[in-house]
């Protein structure tokens, strides 16, 4: 039987947990585990992790979607899309090592990022979200999960932010005549290839992950302005990294970014 959502105190507790999890760099049990919430409710925990990174003096620079490719959603055990936001805290500039120890377990994936012209909002699909994309950059996106072994229900990920950890945004180009689904993707791990992709990958289309997005964002009220940065989900399974590792994503016409670990 499902227990009832989370009251508000539990919303606060569980929301002090993660944060203190991440301050210490300390994994945690499944929070689920100790009470069973909603993912909606799960979304009321995240904002209030948030909100006290944003008290913290951290400012939401941009979006990150997770479990959008089917590799993901099997490395994880879980069936459905989530989202996430990423804070200046969290930005690397190109060139600028990864500190590792300020992660608890980081794992690198690869992705193409998107950069809004215009307001999104409301019911949008997929040639809406392209009708107002700007430009596209190689990104790589760190994961950090605050569940040991990264083992979570989709709810508890949900509260932990998406597993934001760090991210890496590459020179953006325009999009004119670039058909998303089909830009190939290698991701390496110290001179190796780990994975190979596409576009396609995530949900179909990059931009059909943004406009699901989109859709989310409105049964909360919220919409996406102009100016966004959106991560739109991992092309391939992510891979763990530590010290002395570096990991590149190249992409078709978009370009490549490349990431040591300090």
């Amino acid at each position: 039987m499902v227990r009832p959502a989370p009251t508000s105190d539990l919303v606060e507790r569980f929301a002090a947990r993660l944060v203190v999890a991440v301050e210490s760099r300390t994994a945690i049990s499944s929070l689920v585990a100790e009470h069973e919430f909603t993912v909606d409710a799960a979304y009321d925990i995240q904002d209030t992790v948030l909100a006290c990174a944003e008290v913290a003096g951290e400012t939401i620079v941009a979006a990150k979607l997770g479990l959008t490719s089917r590799a993901k959603q099997e490395q994880m055990g879980v069936s459905e899309a989530l989202y996430g936001w990423l804070t200046d805290r969290h930005r690397l500039d190109p060139g600028q090592p990864l500190d590792s120890g300020r992660l608890i377990q980081p794992r690198a994936e690869p992705e193409i990022a998107l950069v809004t012209a215009r307001d999104l909002e409301g019911p949008v699909g997929l040639h809406d979200v392209l009708a107002a994309t700007a430009a596209v950059a190689p990104a790589l996106d760190i994961l950090d999960s605050r569940f040991a072994g990264y083992s979570f229900t989709l709810a508890d990920v949900v509260a932990d932010n998406c597993s934001a950890g760090a991210f890496l945004v590459g020179n953006p180009v325009p999009l004119d005549g670039i058909d998303l689904a089909l830009v190939g993707c290698v991701f390496e791990k110290n001179g190796e290839v780990v994975g190979t992709a596409a576009g396609a990958a995530v949900l179909g289309h990059p931009a059909a992950a943004v406009a699901w997005f989109v859709r989310k964002l409105a049964e909360r009220g919220q919409g996406l302005p102009a100016g966004s940065l959106v991560l739109p989900g991992a092309l391939t399974g992510a891979v763990p990294i530590g010290p002395g590792d570096s990991v590149v994503a190249s992409f078709d016409r978009i370009g490549s970014v490349g990431l040591s670990v300090a």
